[in-house]
């Protein structure tokens, strides 16, 4: 045994040496120096090395003798860029590097920690839907910089994702309990656009014959967030909505009456953007006698002590649970919810958790209502949603949990009090206070403080100067002050200090005086609210928000549910279509710094200068990569991305003479289905182009007669390269020439990106837009279901009319109206996709591309003989994806696509994409990432279900009750009982293969019975 150690120890050894010297010769240019940093990333990064290459090269059928052949193979000549890819290197620092071979991890870490420290930290009250907070160091340890968390994939797969679905349960029990509604989804982008789809579901729950008269009204608040506004506006164009915004209470809500039965939904803030507090059930009964829906954004930790909105009239409440522990991050990610009563249940957007039951009767938890969401429903769908906001609703699930209904209620009690407390000072110190237009003086915790015409930009810009703090400009005359959990004495000691400079006051009021006045927490409870305005209402009663109080609680119950989720941490997730490669720990480390996670969105870009930096460079970078002239971060998801290039392109359509008419916008019907639900959103008529029976190509001369029958009217075509069936279709070329000669514009969804750098590019090929997923690409972690970056890339002539933010200057000269909350989105996490592109450099990206084609061509070789693979080009070669066919099985064995997936489960896999673009197949992407042991585990485990196929097929098993119909297996499932009547043995159920008796992942329910157990909706496991 010993000698047997030793001689792993060795080889282990030489392996390393061997991969260290590989790195030096692929990695750095020649002359390479000897005392230069060996902390290369490259070969961290890519499971295969290019010097190891050969023996996968060799396997492929046909073989090939060099990377370089391969790739010739895969991409079509007329496609494979002639130019060589060229990233910029980290500057001002001592990086010796160059843009070709990207800097060390040491190098990158002190590069930007340079960047980092060229933010500078202020206190911010800014307010405007962004609240300071304490994230608990346990759920950030633990949750957010965990690869167990922040690596798994959306939980489609039940029975491997049970703890993430019983944290986001608990999320949803937080939405709907605080808001006081029956249904909550699992989270949204982030509060704006939770309003936007708000908005849309409002009008979809007109009925079909009012939704065709108009006009079509939406009334809005003007005490909303500006922001918010702002977002409305980018969705109400296209659906023929009319957004009037104004003061909703006033003269007894006359808009409203005004508006009549044209108005089918109101948005309000409570609190509001000012800090006002009001009463708005007159309002909802009247928007409710016309047939309308009320729809309230509102601050969960206000409802601690507010009304809950279901209380007072509400159908929809929307909000974001950032001030829930989560950081400013410049803006995001933050997680928006929805929540609605239970007539609106089947138009929300997004995914929903819910209870079932497994094969052995025992509860489980899933998505309900919707097997995914509203995407699914292609250009009828109401909801473009993909992505969403999953690590951080966690995060903030957590953080209730943690706190439970009392610790949130003292937290609110004590935002509260600060707030008073500063409020008395002011109005001591001669100051007139801001109250609710309906004249109560109500204030959770903003103070809006008068200070004189023309006044308020001197008193900010002193605050900031002289003391740290950021304050908000509300008008001219206005400034406000929005306090957190965060503020203590001090705080309120320099802000009373700002204000005494301002109004020469050389004494400040006595605060401990001003404590006293309001009393201690515990006798706090009404806090001068009127009692119509009171919470009554108990939340968060369940054992789950009353039980993990204290740090070894809670670390447990986070643990236990992590131990029940497959993640990259355990395993390759082959997900086609979804890029499941390395989340680098280097690139994920600065997120976390104060410097990056503290910056409020709306602070001057001089306290920004870092942020700046690393966005200028990631723009110039992803526009190298891409082929583009501009970029703009912000849309927030990949879905989003898809939105707002289509936005772009339609504006410029209707600066053209007749372009307003072209509306129409060609899909294949390999699309994604986000993207017919883009199109109808950005207002565009989707019209389906077929893809060729054999090779899956679009069909050309289908194109071309629906480009000649709507010539007039072509705006654009939608079109995903490599295609949805993992092939490079050789004609796209002509594609963009055909859709150009006819007027309209190419889109390019960039979902297949990472088959594409530093070989070829959407700018090269012909697109003018396209999207891209730096959660896929670049290394931006799932999280389980988000979050997710979708920057847009555009030609020049697009470039003008790229996004633009009511607070912060940025877009375009003629730029469409913003598309998320915050002016360059989910900016707290761009530092990732910055790091990944820095530390690759421009060769270390080109060759991760090679790998990954060589990766996907290599599984493909190996199951070939056991599965019929779908589609391949001419050589025989898929791109970095390609569809495994299971659908002869249904008839020779009763096998599906579905019973492949959960019995890859027992192997210890997370399934393949499953029945998508086809159905009843399998489409598999293995990523750059993974080594030769890991694809090869994989093969292996396929190969063993195939034989277990084979055995229902020629008679050995039966066709029901085999250990494919009755996987997965939990140990419950196996151990439970003595008796044993199947057909397989229990070992055989478990270990199919050797690895697992040594490295076995168990699912912790079995298969959940979709048939006997439909899925509910669940507030929490009882």
């Amino acid at each position: 045994m010993r000698q047997a150690s030793k001689l792993f120890k060795t080889s282990l050894v030489q392996l390393q040496v061997r991969h260290l010297a590989d790195d030096t010769s692929i990695t750095t240019p020649e002359g390479h120096s000897i005392i230069s940093p060996l902390d290369t990333f490259f070969r961290r990064h890519v499971g295969v090395l290019p010097s190891e290459s050969h023996n996968l090269l060799r396997a492929l059928d046909p073989p090939v003798q060099s990377l370089e052949e391969l790739t010739q193979q895969v991409i079509p000549p007329q496609i494979l860029s002639s130019r060589s890819l060229e990233v910029t290197s980290p500057q001002e620092s001592a990086v010796s590097g160059t843009g070709a071979s990207g800097a060390s991890e040491s190098q990158l870490l002190s590069r930007v920690r340079d960047i980092a420290y060229q933010n500078e930290i202020f206190r911010s009250y800014i307010g405007c839907g962004y609240a300071g907070t304490i994230v608990p160091e346990v759920i950030k340890r633990n949750v957010l910089k965990s690869p167990a968390w922040y690596t798994s994939y959306t939980p489609y797969q039940a029975e491997i994702s049970q703890g993430r679905l019983e944290s986001l349960l608990n999320f949803q029990t937080v939405i709907s309990e605080l808001t006081g509604l029956t249904i909550s989804n699992s989270s949204l982008l982030d509060e704006p656009t939770a309003a936007a789809e708000a908005m849309i579901v409002s009008l979809n729950a007109l009925s079909i014959s009012k939704q065709k008269k108009g006009p079509k009204s939406f009334l809005v608040s003007d005490l909303c967030h500006p922001q918010t506004i702002a977002v409305l506006h980018s969705r109400a164009h296209a659906f023929g909505i009319k957004l009037v915004i104004g003061d909703v209470l006033k003269d007894d809500c006359a808009l409203a009456r005004q508006l009549g039965d044209d108005i089918f939904g109101v948005l309000v803030q409570y609190p509001d953007t000012l800090g006002g507090v009001e009463d708005f059930q007159g309002l909802s009964d009247i928007v409710h006698s016309v047939g309308g829906t009320m729809t309230v954004a509102t601050d969960l930790l206000a409802l601690t002590v507010l009304t809950p909105p279901g209380e007072f009239g509400a159908d929809i409440a929307i909000g974001s649970a950032q001030r829930f522990g989560v950081p400013f991050g410049y803006g995001g990610p933050h997680a928006g919810f929805m929540a609605c009563s239970e007539k609106h249940k089947r138009k929300i957007p997004g995914r929903l958790v819910g209870m079932s039951k497994d094969r052995l009767g025992d509860n489980a938890i899933r998505l309900a209502l919707q097997t995914r969401e509203q995407h699914i429903r292609r250009e009828k769908a109401t909801s473009n949603i993909c992505t969403s906001q999953v690590l951080l609703a966690n995060m903030s699930a957590f953080y209730a949990v943690y706190h439970g209904p009392q610790g949130l209620t003292l937290i609110a009690q004590r935002v509260m009090a600060c707030a008073r407390i500063l409020a008395s000072a002011l109005r001591q110190m001669g100051l007139s206070i801001g109250k609710a237009r309906s004249g109560n003086d109500i204030i959770f915790d903003t103070v809006a403080v008068h200070v004189g015409k023309d006044q308020a930009a001197t008193v900010v810009g002193e605050a900031a100067t002289k003391k740290h703090i950021n304050l908000r400009l509300m008008d001219r005359d206005t400034v406000g002050i929005t306090l957190d959990e965060t503020v203590e004495r001090k705080d309120l000691e320099d802000l009373l200090q700002v204000f005494a400079e301002f109004t020469k006051k050389t004494n400040l009021p006595d605060i401990d005086l001003l404590t006293q006045d309001i009393g201690s927490l515990s006798r706090m409870s009404s806090m001068n609210i009127p009692p119509s305005l009171q919470r009554r209402s108990s939340f968060l009663t369940h054992p789950t928000f009353n039980s993990y109080h204290s740090e070894t609680e809670l670390l447990r119950y986070i643990y236990h549910l992590q131990s029940k989720d497959l993640s990259l941490a355990h395993s390759m997730i082959p997900l086609g279509s979804c890029t499941m490669k390395l989340n680098g720990t280097t690139e994920m480390v600065p997120i976390t710094w104060p410097e990056f996670a503290s910056i409020h969105p709306f602070v001057p870009l001089s306290q920004a200068k870092g942020y700046q930096i690393l966005i200028t460079e990631l723009e110039k970078d992803l526009a190298e990569i891409t082929g583009f002239d501009r970029i703009s971060l912000q849309p927030n998801s990949g879905a989003q991305g898809e939105f707002t290039a289509l936005l772009v392109i339609r504006r410029f359509l209707e600066s053209k003479p007749d372009g307003k008419k072209r509306d129409i916008c060609l899909i294949p019907v390999s699309a994604h289905g986000t993207n017919p639900a883009s199109a109808a959103m950005a207002g565009m008529r989707v019209v389906k182009i077929r893809c060729e029976p054999d090779t899956g190509n679009l069909d050309l001369k289908d194109l071309h007669e629906k480009c000649e029958r709507h010539r007039e009217e072509l705006g654009a075509i939608m079109v995903t390269y490599p295609s949805t069936f993992g092939i490079f279709e050789p004609q796209i070329k002509d594609v963009c020439d055909m859709v150009h000669s006819y007027g309209g514009q190419v889109y390019m969804d960039g979902a297949n990106m990472n088959a594409q750098i530093g070989l070829c590019s959407p700018g090269e090929i012909g697109a003018d837009a396209c999207h891209l997923n730096l959660h896929k690409t670049f290394c931006i972690p799932h999280g389980g279901g988000g979050p997710g970056v979708g920057p847009i890339g555009v030609k020049s002539h697009l470039a003008e009319f790229l996004p633009g933010h009511p607070l912060v200057a940025t877009g375009g000269s003629e730029a469409v109206s913003p598309v998320s909350g915050a002016p360059w989105g989910s900016a707290g996490i761009l530092p990732i996709s910055w790091a990944y592109i820095k530390m690759m450099g421009a060769r270390g990206l080109t060759d991760a591309t090679k790998i990954t084609l060589l990766n996907a061509n290599y599984i493909l070789s190996r199951l070939k003989g056991h599965y019929k693979i779908l589609h391949t080009n001419n050589h025989g070669r898929c791109a970095h994806e390609f569809i495994l066919d299971t659908r002869e099985f249904k008839n020779s064995a009763g096998v599906e696509a579905i019973d492949v997936a959960k019995r890859l489960q027992d192997y210890g896999f997370h399934a393949p994409t499953m029945s998508w673009p086809v159905e009843n197949t399998l489409m598999i992407e293995p990523t750059e990432s993974e080594s030769q042991a890991e694809l090869d585990r994989f093969c292996d485990a396929l190969i063993s279900i195939r034989h277990e196929i084979k055995e229902v097929e020629n008679g050995a098993q039966p066709k029901e009750g085999n250990v494919l119909k009755m996987a997965p297996h939990t140990q419950k499932d196996l151990l439970a009982t003595d008796e044993w009547d199947r057909p397989y043995s229990r070992s055989r159920a478990a270990y199919p293969l050797e690895y697992l008796k040594e490295k076995k992942f168990w699912p912790t329910v079995t298969r959940l019975n979709d048939g006997k157990h439909p899925s509910r909706q669940s507030k929490i496991l009882k």
